[in-house]
């Protein structure tokens, strides 16, 4: 077993390859928030890479809860045709296209100026920078309601656009990883409690997509392996959930960890020097692969072909890979072709956590916008220059985001 092997979904279709394009987040949307021509050639890079899949960064099921300024939103038909274009990109070289589809809960930035909701009103506590985000109102069983409805409409719409398949994103601390959490979760009605209450919204949903779309349309979840916080998700919750997911027509679980709070998904080292620093949830996936009945992915570091062969060999079914491809889009064609490419970014050993994630997210995001902007990628970037200009870009996209939520009130 390798890489290059084809990997068979239980719902019949194929990817050509075991190394998948994770989602990162662009923030490239056009105007009004659909797929842009920046993001066109992003993903035309990474169709002509060689991955066999390739999954969105968040797409956002409701417009006023988005992660971040100059996000994509699918609610609708009024831009379908941006998508059938984005998806015919992603699939020009026989990988699957996925969409990530995404709601934030109380992780949404306040400047943004909508109603935050998640399970329970729990602040998030990122120190001085928990100010940049309002305390969580408490969610209605209608609100619960809706937003079921609209991650199945997504997903909907996302098949007529000609996607393969979506992924149900219910890690790194948004909405539904929200739920899971008894950190974030405190409610007493049937939506909290027990692990089978707090999953209960997951299941509700992955349920709802899949009575929209076709049986060959891959309906995949992403879970934390655990939150990495006392008291919150643990690994035995995500083995639980992972026995629920099992009874429902799941495609693929992709594990990877962490949240605002607790970023592990970036982790404690990105120099590779061993196996456990690079690929920092593989032990996690391979005591899941034990009970799933799904195929199983694992993302979270992974830049060398000997450390993505190793996982394969272990167990693990698929490889995601975010990081190093922004650094290199090539990389599984050069992979391929006998290349021991290893691309990172420059360590970001700062004290303060939460300014350091930021860093790294913004170091990653400098490298998308190179992408697309058709230039070489620049991981040697400082990053505090990436991090204040990605803060700047996010003042001005916020602005935006304000107006057209102004103008969307009115029509």
């Amino acid at each position: 077993m390798n890489v290059f092997d084809e990997l068979a979904l239980p719902n019949g279709s194929t990817i050509p390859n075991r190394i998948a394009k994770a989602a990162m987040e662009e923030n490239m949307a056009d105007a009004d928030h659909a797929p842009s021509e920046q993001l066109m050639r992003l993903y035309q890079a990474w169709a002509d890479g060689g991955a066999g899949l390739l999954i969105t960064g968040n797409v956002m099921v409701d417009s006023r809860a988005m992660t971040g300024p100059g996000g994509v939103v699918l609610e609708d038909d009024r831009h379908l045709d941006e998508f059938r274009r984005w998806a015919r990109i992603g699939r020009s070289k026989g990988a699957q296209f996925w969409l990530q589809i995404n709601h934030p809960g109380r992780q949404m930035r306040a400047n943004l100026g909508q109603r935050t909701w998640a399970p329970s009103a729990v602040p998030l506590a990122l120190g001085k920078m928990s100010r940049h985000f309002n305390t969580p109102h408490a969610m209605t069983r209608e609100i619960i309601e809706d937003v079921i409805q609209r991650f199945a409409r997504t997903a909907r719409l996302g098949e007529l656009a000609g996607f393969t398949g979506v992924e149900i994103h219910a890690a790194h601390g948004y909405l539904l990883s929200q739920f899971l959490s008894p950190l974030t979760n405190q409610r007493t009605d049937e939506w909290g409690g027990s692990l089978e209450n707090r999953a209960r919204l997951l299941l509700a949903i992955v349920k709802a997509v899949r009575a929209v779309v076709s049986p060959e349309f891959a309906v995949a979840v992403k879970l934390n392996s655990a939150d990495f916080q006392r008291g919150g998700f643990s690994a035995d919750d995500a083995r639980q959930v992972v026995r629920l997911l099992n009874e429902l027509a799941v495609d693929l679980v992709e594990l990877s960890g962490g949240s605002y709070e607790a970023p592990a998904m970036q982790g404690d080292a990105r120099d590779g020097r061993t196996l456990a620093r690079e690929a920092y949830f593989v032990e996690f996936a391979r005591d899941i692969r034990t009970v799933a009945r799904m195929p199983v992915m694992v993302t979270g570091g992974i830049r060398r072909r000997p450390v993505a062969e190793h996982v394969i060999r272990s167990g693990v079914d698929m490889v995601g890979i975010g990081t190093a491809l922004a650094i290199d889009p090539n990389l599984p064609r050069e992979w391929r072709g006998g290349k021991e490419n290893a691309p990172a970014l420059l360590p970001i050993t700062w004290k303060n956590k939460p300014l350091a994630s930021l860093a790294n997210m913004a170091a990653v995001k400098f490298q998308l916008r190179r992408l697309s902007q058709g230039k070489t990628p620049n991981p040697s970037v400082s990053p505090l220059r990436a991090l204040i200009l990605q803060q700047v870009a996010d003042v001005a996209r916020t602005r935006e985001y304000r107006r057209w939520m102004m103008q969307q009130a009115k029509t």
